[in-house]
Parts: structure tokens; sequence; C-alpha cells
């Protein structure tokens, strides 16, 4: 609730300003929005409910009669960890692909309406492999009207160079799904020691690739929209084509998995914090759990910039955070079974 009402108020002069309609934005945006924040916060909402559940165990002495009557510590987690379990699933569901398919809806509005500038295209100096033995380069890419300029087309044999289509100008064809060739020329090299050329000038070659315009547009949370069997295929199709631009859909990858393994994490750090009766009572347990979870964001923030802006591995990245409260968790149970 709070956060809708902070997004609404930030949003609201540009729900007044821009043609959006009502149902746009109670039936499609802030359904999406609500569900894209739950799952940013879901491993904190465990965290918080374990220490608030537990505590309360704690401040009423059960847990001291649980333990007194023969129960092991490791006994006393299991339900905890079967929980645990449960949340996990329904996490790896809904960031695998639930919350996908509304932050598609979500972030449609936010560029068509809020942020127009959102999509960062690529313009100048293209290198894409569309097919093995098959490469483009575009010298400028315009994606106002779909046109490029300095087109050329290299295909290749056994790494060596057979063909060479150049145009200076091509033009996608949305009706016909081709690319417009405009006053091109034709080079074959049959082997090393022969050319043949023509010259198309004033002509015009419509040609099929398996290039669009949708791979020149790379929104800035593009890979928050796709399910992870289309994210799986994205990120083949760009290293088959060479490009550099996959750190990012990589990282999001491992993250749909390593965020919901915290939620086993969290629970046993919560267990271990507020299984024991202290003076301060369920506030001091849940101030401690709300600054363990808020150093857990922050530190998955950081490791998550650092991997973008690196060398380091993407599953480092993803998973360094979960590394570091695997410790503390197992440092905090060993505490509290004595």
């Amino acid at each position: 609730m709070i956060s809708v009402i902070i997004d609404f108020s930030e949003k609201v002069n540009k729900f007044i300003e821009e043609p959006i309609t009502k149902s746009e934005i109670v039936l499609e945006y802030f359904p999406s929005f609500i569900l894209y924040m739950t799952g940013l916060l879901w491993p904190l909402f465990t965290l918080i409910a374990v220490i608030f559940f537990t505590s309360r165990l704690a401040f009423n002495s059960e847990i001291i009669s649980i333990l007194n009557a023969g129960v092991s510590f490791n006994r006393l987690m299991r339900p905890y960890l079967f929980s645990a379990t449960i949340l996990t699933i329904l996490y790896l569901v809904g960031s695998h692909i639930i919350i996908p398919i509304g932050n598609q809806h979500m972030f449609r509005i936010l560029y068509t309406y809020i942020q127009k500038n959102g999509d960062k295209a690529k313009v100048r100096d293209i290198h894409l492999f569309v097919e093995p033995q098959k490469k483009v380069f575009i010298g400028y890419y315009n994606k106002s009207d779909s046109s490029a300029r300095d087109f050329r087309i290299e295909t290749f044999e056994k790494q060596r160079l057979t063909g060479l289509l150049k145009a200076d100008r091509a033009q996608w064809q949305e009706k016909s799904q081709k690319w417009r060739l405009y006053d091109y020329e034709t080079r074959m090299f049959p082997d090393s020691l022969h050319e043949s050329l023509f010259l198309g000038l004033g002509q015009q070659l419509d040609t099929s690739l398996q290039l669009y315009p949708a791979d020149f547009v790379d929104y800035a949370d593009q890979q928050s929209m796709m399910t992870t069997k289309k994210l799986v295929s994205h990120i083949r199709l760009q290293q088959s084509r060479g490009a550099g631009n996959v750190r990012k859909y990589a990282l999001e990858l491992q993250r749909r998995t390593a965020e919901p393994v915290t939620i086993f994490i969290l629970t046993l750090i919560g267990m271990s914090i507020a299984a024991r009766k202290v003076r301060g009572g369920v506030g001091l347990h849940l101030a401690t759990g709300i600054g363990l979870g808020a150093l857990y964001i922050f530190l998955s923030k950081f490791a998550t910039t650092f991997a973008l802006d690196s060398n380091m591995p993407a599953w480092l990245g993803a998973w360094f955070p979960n590394f570091i409260f695997m410790g503390i968790a197992a440092r905090l149970v060993v505490k509290a079974q004595k």
C-alpha cells in the first residue's frame, strides 16, 4: 500500500497529461506494479513473518517448554523448513514465469506514457551474425523509420570471405518482412585469385535476413519482461550473433533462482535470532531482522551492479549475497543450538 501511494504520487502528473486510460492505470499498471514489488520484497516478508511468529513463541516461553520436553532444535526447525520450501517453490514459479508476464504490462505503460526514451537503440557500428556463416554490418541505424546506412552482408565459408553485398541504404519492409537495399553492389570471391562484381546502382533488392527492427532496441529493463524460456532463447541467440550485451540477461537468469533460495537462508536466520527470549521482546527481534533484510537487499544490489560493470561471472554476482548470508545463518543456527 505504501509503495503504491508513493508511486502514484510520483506519476500522477503524467497520468493526467498523457492519454492513458483509467483501466490501464487501475487494471493493468498497478496490479503489475504490486506483483513486481511483492517479488522484490518476498524474502524480506518471509524474514519478518518468521521473526514475528517465533519471537511471540519465545516471549511466551513456548520454545523453552518445547526444548525442555526433549525436542531438539533441529526438529524444531523442520516445520520452518517445510514452510520455506512451499514459499520457495511459489517464488520460483513467480520469478520465472508470472512476474515477468506482469512486468510486460507494467513496463509497456512506463515506456509508452512515462519514460518515453527508455529504449536504448543500438545505432552505430553494429556487427551481428544472422547465421553461422553470415554477418551483417550496419554503419548507422535510424529507429524512427527502421532504415540503415552503410549496410553490408558478409558471407563466409570455412572462415574465408566468399561473398559481399553492400548497399548505401536499407529500409525495413513491414509488409513483406524483408530488407530493401538501394544502390547495392555484389562481390563474389570463388577463390583467393578471382573476383566477380555486380553494380546495382539505381536499383533495389529485397533480401530476407534473421534480423528485425526489434533487434536494435534494448530497453533498460528488457530482461525483466521475458519469461525464463524466452530469456534463455534470447541469450543463446545473442551469443550466436556475437553480441556483447548479454551480461545483464545472464545475470537476470541467475537471479531468478538465487533469490528464491534466499528464503531458506533468511528463515534460518530469523528463527535463530527470534528463538531466544530477550528483554527487548518482539520489537528488538524485528529491528534486528529488518536490519539484516535491508543489508541483504543492499548487498544484492551492490553485487548485481558490480557484476554488470566488471568481468565477474554472472552466477557469482547473483549468488554472492547468498554465500555471505549462508555463512551468517550457519553461525546463528550453531549458536542457537547451544
